[in-house]
């Protein structure tokens, strides 16, 4: 979205995307889906998670999902061609001015990309109809907790990282801020949610879920930027990859789903 650094997104991501869904990485939400409803799902990445929504409120509801990264978009475009009342759309939220207003407005993991979220949030509440709905989901990147300790050298790569994004403008604990930015935004009948995502050694999916920072240290945007030294990188990469067929018993990365009313 406007106004913020520019961070890398490449077929990683569009493989993490593609493996999302309703049930396992937006939990809670279902509670608040109705038959019938318009939904906008911002930063929808390959609108995997936006199938799920529109397959969940039915033939007589819409899903718009919207993302400013055009290659996601056709991806999901593509892939879901045949789920009638979905439409994914190639948009940046802040140019986004649709002729509908909706019922309910989510964001899944993109906040924490911004250095701007309360005028996202601001933005968003602008598109609700009267008495409409937002539920945002996000990290506190700060309180991420391994099982055992990881490598010093992906500790090293983490810290880097969190000041990488810090240093961008973008909130590590913005999980934890959601409720005093919707407030701030305008909304009222806040509710937080705890939605962490625990992986645990025997899972079916726990190497490949737990994999994701190396996934995250194979961008070499840190190094070209000058927070980073290639060797570390790499050696981040190597070590960690190690630690997780030889050591690894859990991780726990702290999420959110925040909601709020119009």
């Amino acid at each position: 979205m406007k106004g913020n650094k520019h961070i890398e997104r490449d077929e990683n991501a569009t493989k993490i995307f593609n493996d999302r869904n309703l049930a396992q990485n937006y939990r809670n939400l279902t509670q608040i889906l109705q038959p019938g409803i318009t939904v906008l799902d911002i930063g929808c990445g390959t609108g995997s998670i936006s199938r799920d929504i529109a397959n969940n409120i039915g033939p007589n509801g819409k899903v718009i999902g919207i993302d400013n990264t055009e290659s996601f978009i056709k991806s999901g475009q593509e892939s879901y061609q045949s789920v009638s009342n979905l439409e994914l759309i190639a948009v940046d939220l802040f140019d986004y001015n649709p002729d509908i207003k909706f019922d309910l407005i989510v964001s899944a993991r993109t906040l924490q990309w911004l250095s701007n979220p309360k005028e996202a949030l601001i933005k968003m509440k602008s598109l609700l109809k009267p008495n409409g709905q937002i539920s945002i989901l996000d990290y506190d990147h700060s309180n991420l907790i391994w099982n055992p300790l990881p490598p010093e050298s992906m500790q090293e790569f983490y810290s880097t990282f969190l000041k990488w994004r810090a240093d961008a403008g973008m909130n590590n604990k913005i999980a934890e801020d959601l409720p005093q930015l919707l407030q701030e935004a305008g909304f009222h009948s806040i509710e937080k949610i705890n939605s962490d995502e625990v992986y645990n050694e025997g899972d079916a999916d726990f190497k490949s879920k737990i994999g994701i920072w190396s996934k995250v240290a194979g961008s070499k945007q840190m190094v070209e930027e000058g927070y980073l030294e290639e060797e570390l990188r790499l050696k981040a990469i190597e070590e960690y990859n190690n630690w997780i067929e030889t050591s690894a018993l859990s991780m726990t990365m702290k999420l959110n789903e925040v909601r709020g009313k119009l």
